[in-house]
C-alpha cells in the first residue's frame, strides 16, 4: 500500500535549499503519519531557521503538526527584519572571519571561532550566550540547541554583510568594538600607547583607541579610507550612528 501524500509549496526565497522537483508549484511529498511537519521540511533541505511560517490550507500551523494525506502546505521564508527573542548578538563559525570583522567594525556584538570547535560546541555556545548562530552549514543550523540561527546565503563578504544587516537590523555603533576580539574600544592618549607605536606612526597620528579586553591599539592608518567606506555604506542603508557616537 502506497503512503499518503501532501502537497508542499516553498516560497521562492527558499528554492536555494530544495531540488528541482520541490520547486514545482505543488510537488507531492509522501508522509508516514508519524514525522512532524518541521521534520519533513528539514528532510527536504530547508533549515527551520529559514522558515517564517507554515501554512496548512492557508492557516498557520506549528512545526509539531503531524501532516495527513491530502493536506496542502505552504512554507514561507522569514520576514525581514526578523524579530529576535533578545538583543541582536551573533556567533559566527570558522568560515566567516571577514564577516565577523566587518560586523565588529560596525559595533555589532559578534563572537567568532577562528578554529573549528565542532557543531555541538557552537550550538551550545549559541544557547549559553543567547547568540544568533550564523553559518553556511545547514547541518549546524538544524541543531535543536541553537538559541537562534541564520543561513548566510552568499560566498561574498560584502553581500554577506548586507544580508545580515537587512535580516536582523542590529543597531550600529561604528568604531566602538575591537575587530580582533570583539572587546570595547576606549579613547587612549598618545602617551599611554607610546611604547607600542612605530616612530612614523607616533609622528603622523594623534587620535588613538585601545581595546579594553585584548589591549590592541587602533589609529586611522592606511586602511582607514577603505574601512570608512564600509561604515558609511552600512550606515547610509541600514541605520544612523547614535548621537553619542558621531
Amino acid at each position: 500500500m502506497e503512503k499518503p501524500e501532501i502537497a508542499v509549496a516553498f516560497a521562492p526565497d527558499l528554492h536555494v535549499f530544495v531540488g528541482g522537483a520541490e520547486r514545482a508549484e505543488r510537488p507531492a511529498v509522501r508522509i508516514d503519519g508519524a514525522a512532524t511537519l518541521g521534520h519533513l521540511v528539514e528532510s527536504l533541505g530547508v533549515p527551520l531557521t529559514e522558515v517564517g511560517a507554515l501554512l496548512l490550507d492557508g492557516s498557520p500551523v506549528p512545526t509539531s503538526h503531524i501532516p495527513r494525506g491530502g493536506e496542502a502546505v505552504t512554507v514561507l521564508a522569514v520576514s525581514r527584519p526578523q524579530p529576535l527573542p533578545g538583543p541582536a548578538r551573533f556567533l559566527l563559525d570558522v568560515h566567516l572571519g571577514k564577516l565577523a570583522r566587518q560586523l565588529r567594525l560596525l559595533g555589532v556584538d559578534t563572537a567568532y571561532e577562528s578554529i573549528d570547535i565542532g557543531d555541538p560546541a557552537l550550538a551550545a555556545r549559541s544557547a549559553a550566550e543567547q547568540r544568533v548562530m550564523l553559518s553556511r552549514d545547514r547541518g549546524l543550523l538544524r541543531r535543536r540547541e541553537l538559541w537562534a540561527g541564520g543561513y548566510v546565503y552568499s560566498h561574498r563578504p560584502e553581500e554577506q554583510l548586507r544580508d545580515v544587516l537587512s535580516r536582523f537590523a542590529p543597531p550600529l555603533a561604528p568604531w566602538t568594538r575591537c575587530t580582533a576580539c570583539n572587546g570595547s574600544l576606549r579613547e587612549a592618549t598618545k602617551e599611554s600607547v607610546h611604547d607600542e607605536l612605530a616612530a612614523g606612526t607616533e609622528r603622523s597620528f594623534d587620535v588613538f583607541a585601545r581595546c579594553e579586553d585584548c589591549g590592541q591599539v587602533y589609529w586611522r592608518g592606511a586602511h582607514h579610507g577603505r574601512l570608512n567606506a564600509i561604515v558609511a555604506d552600512a550606515v547610509r542603508e541600514f541605520g544612523d550612528i547614535p548621537a553619542t557616537r558621531a
